[in-house]
């Protein structure tokens, strides 16, 4: 309730005519007075921060009893859900690019080679002008149902935001439906894969507060591969799983990654690794021409329908031209092109696409390593590695992407990192650190509020919880704790 009210004064909201909340005198009250941007500023940064104690706590009081009151970890997913869907979009702005990136379709721009700056007004409907010439990054289905959400709300952001916001609630449900039965599959208890993934405050608050289309793309892919490894299946199922991971590439085209090592599963699901024996060199390309196949046969039709043929092919290869510095890739692509730039008369802008495209190639490689090698390790396990190398060696890492990785550690099978030490500390670390980001970096006030201090006052406060939780909070303390092996009782 926190996190929706303060979003309330902080959040993501577009000024424009067809915005009824925009002329909301009681709203505007809140929004363009310092006191009132000051409160949900309290309210989200508190409200945050206490989501995440919640998560931790709840962990520790179900960890062995997850058998018998594991259901509670859906319950409380569902149930922190709810308020999300009255907040205005927090943590992010994406879902405004998601709206003139229909607008793009809707009226015959191509949103595979230029950029929502082509439409008139498309700042002043929320899109982030980080990605304004940048060319869209996401699948043809995805636009096309985005194109679908502009004509419906005719450019009113609320109704396109709760339309996108379904389409999240839609991504959540398949991830409820098939995380637990992957890790039943697996032999994990379902209820911790749930907690551990889905029930995470990066996920509620990225993909349901934030809108993401990244919850559809997740829960297409896991919706196939519980198809996959279902046992006792027939082959139909099986292609039915690899026609949804296809699908969730129709939505973020990254997945595609996945796909030769979904298909190592199309002939008898988990058994072979279960048995040790995996599978030989030879007879993987018989799954992997089926996969290509119908991989190009799903992604020409959806190409066709929406109108946007494979143009995507191109974007996610030079969907890098921003960079975030922290990101790995960005800080060398951005530090070499600086001192290329410097020393000769190459363009800064040009050296560093040449440093995101060995990143690139990195990925590639790795993903046809990983497929090549003579012995495969678990196909979920060995996606959840390729998507992570995949991550690293991006120009841009965003704090949602931990999300995507989550799911399929969660429900892989069992090997020789099975909980580890280090995994308690650094996802609790990882999950508070991200959250604090999210509300410090992510504070929507008008030009005549002091945006600094107002962030300041948000890292405090986030500083503040996180101490507490890390260090004073007799409860939470223990999990990241180092100096002695912990209790059960305080693993994640």
């Amino acid at each position: 309730m926190l996190i929706m009210v303060g979003s309330w004064g902080v959040g993501w909201l577009p000024h424009v005519p067809e915005s009824v909340l925009a002329r909301s005198r009681l709203l505007l009250a809140v929004r363009v007075d310092l006191v009132g941007v000051v409160v949900c500023t309290v309210f989200l940064a508190l409200g945050s921060m206490l989501l995440v104690r919640s998560w931790l706590r709840l962990g520790q009081q179900l960890d062995g009893r997850w058998t018998t009151h594991g259901v509670a970890a859906r319950r409380a997913a569902l149930r922190w859900a709810v308020p999300l869907l009255a907040a205005l979009p927090i943590f992010s702005r994406d879902v405004f690019s998601y709206v003139q990136q229909g607008r793009m379709v809707a009226v015959g721009l191509d949103p595979y080679t230029t950029g929502v700056s082509a439409v008139p007004g498309w700042f002043m409907h929320g899109a982030d002008s980080l990605w304004a010439e940048s060319p869209s990054p996401y699948g043809p289905l995805f636009l096309w149902a985005a194109e679908g959400i502009w004509l419906v709300s005719d450019g009113r952001p609320e109704v396109s935001t709760l339309l996108f916001r379904g389409i999240a609630v839609v991504g959540m449900a398949l991830c409820l439906w098939a995380v637990p039965r992957l890790a039943r599959a697996a032999g994990r208890d379902p209820d911790r894969a749930v907690w551990l993934s889905i029930t995470n405050p990066l996920f509620l608050l990225y993909m349901i507060g934030a809108a993401h289309n990244d919850a559809l793309m997740m829960g297409l892919m896991l919706a196939g591969f519980v198809l996959l490894v279902r046992p006792g299946r027939r082959r139909p199922q099986a292609l039915a799983g690899l026609v949804l991971i296809c699908l969730s590439v129709a939505i973020k085209p990254l997945t595609i990654l996945m796909l030769p090592f979904a298909a190592l599963l199309l002939p008898a699901g988990w058994a072979p690794w279960t048995t040790g024996r995996g599978m030989p060199v030879r007879a993987r390309f018989g799954p992997w021409i089926t996969t290509a196949v119908l991989a190009v046969a799903v992604l020409a039709v959806l190409g066709q329908l929406s109108g946007l043929g494979f143009g995507w092919i191109a974007a996610m290869l030079t969907s890098g031209d921003a960079a975030f510095p922290y990101a790995p890739f960005g800080l060398i692509g951005l530090g070499v092109g600086a001192l290329v730039d410097l020393a000769t008369a190459l363009d800064a802008r040009t050296v560093a696409g040449w440093c995101y495209t060995a990143g690139t190639v990195c990925a590639l490689a790795y993903t046809a390593y990983s497929g090549l090698r003579r012995h495969v390790s678990d196909p979920v396990w060995t996606s959840a590695a390729v998507l992570f190398v995949a991550v690293v060696v991006a120009p841009i890492i965003q704090p949602w992407y931990l999300v995507w990785l989550l799911p399929l550690v969660a429900a892989c099978l069992p090997g020789r990192l099975e909980h580890p030490r280090w995994f308690g500390p650094v996802l609790a670390g990882s999950v508070l650190l991200l959250t604090g980001v999210g509300v410090v970096d992510q504070i929507a006030v008008f030009q005549w509020i002091p945006h600094v201090p107002v962030r300041l006052l948000a890292a405090a406060i986030v500083l503040a919880c996180l101490a507490y939780i890390v260090w004073w909070d007799p409860h939470t303390s223990r999990v990241f704790r180092s100096s002695a092996r912990p209790a059960p009782q305080e693993v994640l």
